[in-house]
Parts: structure tokens; C-alpha cells; sequence
């Protein structure tokens, strides 16, 4: 997972910085995230999913079907 939402960030050229200012945290805080430092909670996870336009499962590494199921 940690890997997938590092490589989401980095396909649209964005920081951790932006990022984690769009989920309203520190870059110190989300860079835990990526690193695999602290779980991701469910409520991070959904706002991540929407904002890369791909399913939580796909985060998660449980399918590499990049598409939400509507």
C-alpha cells in the first residue's frame, strides 16, 4: 500500500507537502503514511481513492484494477 499511494502522489508530479495539505495534516504526518511509519486510517484511505480517481482495493493492493467500481 505504502508503495501505491507514493506512486499515485509522484504520477501527478505532487509533494507531500500538497498532499498533506489537501488532507488538512503535516507532510511529517503523511509522510508516515507512505513510509508505512503509521497505518493509514479508513477516512485517509476514501479521500485518497477520490482524489487519484481509484478504488481503496487498489490502494490497499488488493486488486491492480486502478477503477472504481460505481
Amino acid at each position: 500500500m505504502h508503495g501505491r499511494i507514493r506512486d499515485l502522489r509522484e504520477d501527478k508530479d505532487m509533494n507531500q507537502t500538497q498532499i498533506a495539505t489537501y488532507l488538512g495534516m503535516s507532510q511529517t504526518g503523511y509522510s508516515k503514511y507512505e513510509t508505512g511509519e503509521r497505518d493509514v486510517p479508513t477516512s485517509i484511505l476514501i479521500k485518497l481513492a477520490d482524489y487519484y480517481g481509484v478504488s481503496v482495493d487498489y490502494i490497499l493492493g488488493r486488486t491492480n484494477n486502478k477503477k472504481m467500481n460505481k
